[in-house]
């Protein structure tokens, strides 16, 4: 992001308040971070993108400097946060770009108002409800944390001894090119997940999980699809890298082009936003996808 344009703003909605980073003109595009980020890692590619566009990356319910409520982390909830905020803006619409965690409640606003979200693009995911379908031998080393998360105030006590070590861990693990988390952002990510309340409400995002499923199992028995045009991209090295990632998109979304990012991890905005860039820009101008694979 550009500090010389960007600027920052608070939003009240949902009696929480929401921080957000605001740049450029035009079309609404939303940016939603994941775990254990902010809206931060947006930072080389919210400026490219708000040449034309009106780009906004907030700080999800939990997170970094929006408020950290005792409870609201299920999807719909978090969705209803960022609806709340797109018409606090000023906005009917938006084409809404989600990473990690920030994806499934993208994936969430868009079933719930497809009024509102007419592009979706999910970086790094595959739908919470088929990640736990596929959880076996061969995945489960990949997603290991979600069930740490899980436990009730365990992760609080043992993460909160040493916050840094426990998020460079993922930081390293999670890279392809280790280069886009350079020190400073680390060490904004440590100083985010240090605040009062910033773990606990981290993990409560992952505790949501039943509430989350049920609404997903409702969905697909109602064979209710994504309408909007959809893009997936995933790391070559990325969590879903090992899954059928396309494929199984196209069993959510009526509409779904992807593809695998080369030489990235998880991180894919931090570590390729070149091609990150490439892929938004033609998808956010109605074009296939360039390098559509699988």
């Amino acid at each position: 992001m550009n500090p010389t344009t960007a600027t920052t703003g608070v939003a009240l909605v949902n009696g929480i308040r929401l921080h957000y980073v605001r740049e450029g003109s035009g079309p609404l595009v939303v940016l939603l971070h994941g775990w254990p980020q902010t809206g931060l890692c947006w930072r080389a590619v919210l400026g490219p993108l708000a040449a034309d566009h009106t780009v906004v990356a907030p700080d999800l319910r939990g997170y970094g400097l929006s408020d950290k409520p005792a409870g609201g982390y299920d999807k719909r909830q978090m969705a209803a946060d960022m609806a709340a905020l797109v018409q606090e803006l000023g906005f009917g619409r938006a084409a809404v770009v989600g990473h990690d965690r920030g994806a499934r409640v993208a994936h969430r606003w868009a079933l719930d108002r497809p009024d509102q979200v007419e592009r979706l693009a999910v970086l790094d995911v595959v739908p919470t409800r088929e990640m736990f379908r596929r959880l076996d031998a061969s995945v489960a080393p990949g997603y290991w944390h979600w069930l740490f998360h899980l436990q009730p105030d365990l992760p609080e006590r043992l993460v909160g001894n040493d916050v840094r070590g426990y998020l460079e861990f993922f930081f390293e693990r999670w890279t392809y090119n280790r280069h886009g988390l350079p020190a400073d952002a680390v060490d904004a990510y440590v100083r985010a997940f240090s605040r009062p309340g910033a773990l606990r409400a981290g993990f409560d995002d992952y505790r949501a999980q039943e509430e989350d499923l049920a609404l997903d199992d409702a969905d697909a028995a109602a064979g209710r699809k994504l309408v909007m045009p959809v893009l997936a991209l995933w790391g070559s090295v990325g969590l879903p890298a090992r899954l059928p990632t396309l494929e199984i998109w196209r069993e959510y979304a009526e509409n779904v082009t992807g593809a695998e990012i080369p030489e990235c991890g998880h991180f894919i905005a931090e570590e390729r936003p070149d091609v990150l860039l490439d892929h938004l820009r033609a998808f956010l101008a109605g074009e296939r996808s360039a390098s559509v694979a699988r």
